[in-house]
């Protein structure tokens, strides 16, 4: 069941409506989107978090048949708490910039980054934090800026996957699904590969170990 966490800012006015606090949207891939969605949700002014597809152009996607689709994570954030900037240059410190063809033991075009801007100004922030990269990590960071088109949600059973207390059968055994993320988690080699990479500037709030 998909988890919403609610950051509202609120003032009364004279006629007693409230105003809501101004949110804006982010999309990310960066391989499985079950550690994408763990590690935004950790971030400090993100609201809520979908697991989905992505796509620069308009697809008939699904879980099952997703062409020319990533799996991405769809972001909303509170400006107030942080920046676009902030958070985009988060995100990439948290997966491998220098990998074009998947992501740690995720492999295939299905699995590679890609950062969608909804906007020309996040196209540019985007562009400037892979260019940072670049230059911070003395190689190319390969991971597009692409237009965002679409996005398209995955069924439930996805969504806030790393939090899920069903026991299930896994190549680990008949575990809870928590423990069952945090075992592919690290035997995918994530966090290991972003710490090597990108050192002490390295994002790994999504893991447990």
């Amino acid at each position: 069941m998909r988890r919403l966490i609610l950051a509202v800012t609120f003032m009364l006015v004279a006629n007693s409506t409230v105003a809501f606090a101004k949110t804006e949207t982010a999309v990310f891939a960066g391989g499985c989107f079950w550690c994408v969605e763990k590690d935004m949700d950790k971030v400090k002014g993100v609201l809520s978090t979908t697991s989905g597809f992505a796509s620069d152009r308009k697809t008939d996607a699904s879980y099952n048949n997703h062409p020319d689709s990533v799996e991405a994570v769809k972001v909303e954030f509170d400006p107030a708490f942080i920046s676009y900037d902030v958070l985009v240059a988060r995100f990439l410190r948290g997966i491998d910039v220098t990998d074009a063809n998947g992501q740690f033991c995720d492999r295939g075009d299905g699995y590679t980054s890609a950062v969608f801007a909804l906007t020309p100004a996040q196209a540019a922030s985007a562009e400037k934090a892979l260019k940072d990269a670049t230059t911070q990590l003395g190689q190319k960071a390969v991971t597009p800026v692409k237009k965002f088109a679409q996005f398209i949600s995955a069924e439930d059973s996805h969504q806030n996957y790393y939090l899920g207390q069903n026991r299930i059968f896994t190549r680990f055994g008949f575990i809870k699904q928590a423990d069952a993320y945090e075992r592919y988690r690290k035997s995918c080699g994530r966090d290991a590969r972003v710490k090597k990479l990108w050192g002490s500037a390295a994002y790994t709030a999504g893991s447990s170990s």
